[in-house]
C-alpha cells in the first residue's frame, strides 16, 4: 500500500497518533478487516510492534478486534472515530480544567502566588511591558485584563476585530460590566456588528470609523495596542505590544474620548 508521507503527517496531527499508529490504521481502512501479520506487512511496520499499535488503536476506539482465530482486526469508520476521539478528548479536558481549578485550593498555589508577589514589585513600571505573537496569545491577555477590570475599559478595533472580540471576550466583558466597570467599545458598526451590540448587555458601542487602529485600555493603565493591520493578515502573525504605563494609558484615553465624543 503506497500512502504519501504529507497524508500521513496529516492523519498524525489530526488524530493525535504516532507514526507506527498511523501506517497500521491506514493500512486496516484499505483492507477492512485483517490480522495482524497482513497489517505489519502491508504497513511496513515491524511484526513485533504490530500487535502493541493495535492493542493501542483499540483502546482509543479506532478499530475493534474480532473474536476468533486467527485474530482480525476490523476496521471502525471514520466517522464513528471522530465522535469518539472527541469524548476522549472533552474528558480529558474536563479532567484537566478540574486539577487545575483544584490548585487554587492548595498550598502550591498559595506559594507560587507569593513568588509572583514578591517578584513584581521589585520590577520598574516601565520594565512590564511585552511583545504578543498571535491572536489566541493577544486575547488571553486581554481577557486578563478585563478580568481584573475595576473602573473602565475602551476598546478600539476593526469591524472584523469586533465580530473576534465578541467570540473570545464577550463573557469577560459582561461580568465586568455587571461589576460595574464602564466599557465603552469604538468600531465600525455594519448590519452584522449592530446585531451583535444589541445584544450586549451595559456595554457602549458607537459607530466610529476614523480610529485607524486597534488597542484595548484598562483602568488608564494597562495598555494592549496591535502594530499590524488585520486586512488580510493571518492571525498567527498578528502582532500586539502590552504595557503597564498609566501615561500612555492615559493619552490614549484621552483621543479616544474626544473620537468618542464627536461621534452619534
Amino acid at each position: 500500500m503506497i500512502v504519501h508521507e504529507d497524508f500521513l503527517k496529516k492523519l498524525r496531527a489530526a488524530f493525535d497518533l504516532n507514526i507506527y499508529e498511523v501506517k497500521v490504521w491506514t493500512a486496516l481502512l484499505s483492507r477492512g478487516l485483517a490480522t495482524a501479520g497482513e497489517l505489519s506487512d502491508i504497513s511496513n511496520v515491524p511484526r513485533s510492534r504490530s500487535y502493541d499499535v493495535l492493542e493501542s488503536l483499540e483502546k482509543k476506539g479506532f478499530v475493534i478486534m474480532k473474536l476468533g482465530k486467527p485474530i482480525k482486526y476490523i476496521a471502525v469508520e471514520p466517522k464513528e472515530v471522530i465522535k469518539r476521539v472527541k469524548k476522549v478528548i472533552q474528558k480529558q479536558s474536563e479532567r484537566q480544567v478540574k486539577s487545575l481549578e483544584g490548585i487554587k485550593t492548595t498550598n502550591l498555589f498559595e506559594e507560587i502566588q507569593s513568588l509572583f508577589k514578591k517578584g513584581i514589585v521589585r520590577v520598574e513600571p516601565s520594565s512590564l511591558a511585552g511583545s504578543l505573537k498571535g491572536r489566541d496569545a493577544i486575547y488571553s491577555q486581554m481577557d486578563t485584563m478585563i478580568s481584573n477590570a475595576e473602573k473602565s475599559i475602551i476598546i478600539a478595533t476593526s469591524a472584523e476585530g469586533f465580530q473576534r472580540k465578541m467570540n473570545y471576550l464577550k463573557k469577560a466583558l459582561e461580568r465586568a460590566s455587571k461589576n460595574k466597570v464602564k466599557i465603552r467599545i469604538a468600531t465600525e458598526l455594519t448590519d452584522e456588528n449592530k446585531k451583535l451590540a444589541e445584544k450586549l448587555n451595559g456595554i457602549k458601542v458607537k459607530n466610529i470609523k476614523d480610529i485607524k487602529s486597534r488597542f484595548c485600555v484598562v483602568d488608564n493603565k494597562d495598555v494592549i495596542f496591535t502594530v499590524t493591520n488585520d486586512k488580510d493578515l493571518h492571525e498567527n502573525y498578528d502582532m500586539a505590544i502590552w504595557v503597564n504605563t498609566p501615561y500612555f494609558a492615559k493619552t490614549l484615553d484621552h483621543l479616544f474620548d474626544i473620537a468618542w465624543n464627536k461621534s452619534k
